[in-house]
């Protein structure tokens, strides 16, 4: 006498496709990336403050003058040989709003050519 085979079982598809919609539809509800801001809220302006640039950053004009402690520096190079062993590690760039982004890039492969081990930007924070 031959058994008859049981029937092939069928995975919950449905089960899972009904799972996942609801977590979707949980996470759509529960999680939220940020609230809006009121209405009736001022934000604080910066405009009028006095800025400060850090004192060991290598400042960059819009017309791609440089500058390091209020003095002028002619090149990249000139700055990073004046510069020790410990601050060659981590060399600061303070970039003008109105600088073209290729006159940026160019600087930063030219401080990491002449020796800075890291170049970092420093920029003004803001609500984006």
């Amino acid at each position: 006498m031959r058994r008859r085979r049981a029937r092939s079982e069928r995975e919950p598809t449905i089960a899972l496709i009904n799972i996942v919609f609801l977590m979707l539809i949980f996470f759509l509800v529960a999680g939220t990336l940020s609230r809006p801001l009121d209405p009736d809220l001022t934000l604080v302006r910066t405009a009028d403050l006095d800025r400060q640039t850090p004192a060991d950053a290598l400042v960059v004009f819009a017309d791609g003058r440089l500058s390091y402690q209020g003095q002028g520096v002619a090149s990249a190079a000139d700055h990073v040989a004046g510069l020790d062993a410990e601050a060659l590690k981590r060399v600061r760039l303070v970039p003008d709003r109105d600088l073209p982004a290729q006159t940026l890039v160019r600087l930063g492969r030219e401080l990491r050519a002449a020796g800075a081990g890291q170049v970092v930007i420093v920029t003004e924070r803001g609500l984006p």
